[in-house]
């Protein structure tokens, strides 16, 4: 969207409105509906690209009809407004969770974009809301869309409605912005900097359902030397809190995260992947961690088989526990650059050019149908 933006296209970014708030009983619950407030009180703010960023007021209750019907209204009240007052006039709607379904066909869009980033019917740990009728708003999405994009090759695989109109939309990276710890020159911020090595480092979202706690556990108990330092919002739950090598980090701007990957020694993904959700990731961090030229292991995603030639990919704990002594003891002096060259071209403007000439293309075959069906006035 930055992309789009710095090419002179109006773009409003519409923070998620969620799939629906947890169970009472889950631990986060209350956090995350003080997040949700108060994400609400920033209302409408415009970043340097001139991208207007809302997050609208929405009754976070899908499973009800008449709080969908009360969350269309609020939504299209919202969004409209701010569409009208920047001349957004028949926009391209692009959307990329289920719940969002509902917005279609009331904005007076041009062209439907639905984005898939997950198997979002097997999220049974965000939210409380029925599978089922995830999985069908879901299905309305794909049947209104003109284009589907998948942002993994197992979500795209296992797709079976729209096939015509579906496509892989690989993930990409900000390489220059990733690539510069590669030549050493970034300082540390101190708190990496204050943890002994070897540091074992990722950063993205922290959750006890995502997260291999087994693994760091196993690894406090015969590897209590390595240093592991998660970055980002962490969840309550976690077993390894308190683990004399294991360190959590807050979140920092996505600006500054290079500085902290120039401290790590290896960047890691111990992700629970056995599980139906986690298995269709595509982890942007994977990509970046690459640019970084840094020894990347990750646990097993299908989305990066295809480059097992720069990754070490633990396929158990014993596996992932050898891989990291392995990265520990590179001696390949190429081994980064090799890393870096296998993203260096799937660039964020890469990506953004190749959708623009796809919904140019889309744009103009409807126009043409429009045309042929339009009826003719003598």
């Amino acid at each position: 969207m930055r992309r789009f933006a710095r090419a002179g296209n109006k773009v409003i970014f519409v923070n998620s409105i969620s799939m629906g708030l947890t169970s009472m009983g889950n631990k986060d619950f209350l956090p995350r509906v003080t997040r949700k407030l108060r994400s609400y009180a920033k209302l409408a703010r415009t970043t340097d690209e001139g991208i207007t960023v809302v997050s609208p007021v929405a009754l976070p209750f899908y499973g009800s009809a008449a709080a969908r019907a009360v969350n269309r209204r609020l939504l299209v009240a919202q969004i409209g407004a701010l569409a009208g007052n920047r001349g957004l006039v028949h926009p391209i709607l692009w959307i990329a969770i289920p719940t969002a379904v509902e917005m279609i066909g009331r904005l007076g869009e041009s062209l439907v974009v639905y984005h898939v980033s997950d198997k979002y019917d097997a999220n049974t740990m965000d939210h409380a809301t029925d599978p089922t009728l995830i999985r069908r708003m879901h299905e309305r999405a794909i049947d209104a869309a003109d284009i589907v994009f998948y942002s993994g090759r197992k979500l795209l695989a296992e797709a079976s409605r729209g096939r015509e109109r579906s496509f892989l939309l690989e993930q990409a990276v900000d390489y220059a912005h990733w690539s510069k710890v590669a030549n050493g020159q970034l300082e540390v911020p101190p708190e990496i900097a204050g943890i002994a090595r070897p540091r074992l480092g990722y950063f993205g979202a922290i959750e006890p359902w995502l997260v291999d706690q087994e693994l760091i556990k196993r690894a406090a108990r015969e590897r209590p030397s390595w240093q592991w330092v998660f970055i980002g919002n962490r969840s309550r739950g976690f077993d390894i809190e308190n683990l004399p090598n294991t360190h959590f980090l807050p979140a920092v701007p996505y600006q500054d995260l290079p500085r902290y990957a120039a401290g790590f020694d290896v960047c890691v993904l111990p992700w629970e992947t056995e599980q139906p959700f986690t298995s269709y990731g595509s982890a942007i961090k994977v990509r970046e961690y690459l640019a970084t030229g840094k020894p990347v292991v990750i646990s097993p995603l299908p989305e990066y088989e295809s480059m097992s030639d720069v990754l070490r990919i633990g396929r158990s704990r014993d596996e992932f526990l050898r891989l990291v002594s392995d990265a520990l003891e590179e001696s390949d002096p190429k081994a980064a650059s090799r890393r870096q060259a296998s993203v260096v071209n799937g660039t964020w403007a890469a990506r953004a050019e190749w959708i623009s000439e796809m919904i140019e293309r889309k744009l103009g075959e409807k126009q043409e149908v429009n045309l042929e069906t339009s009826p003719i006035v003598s």
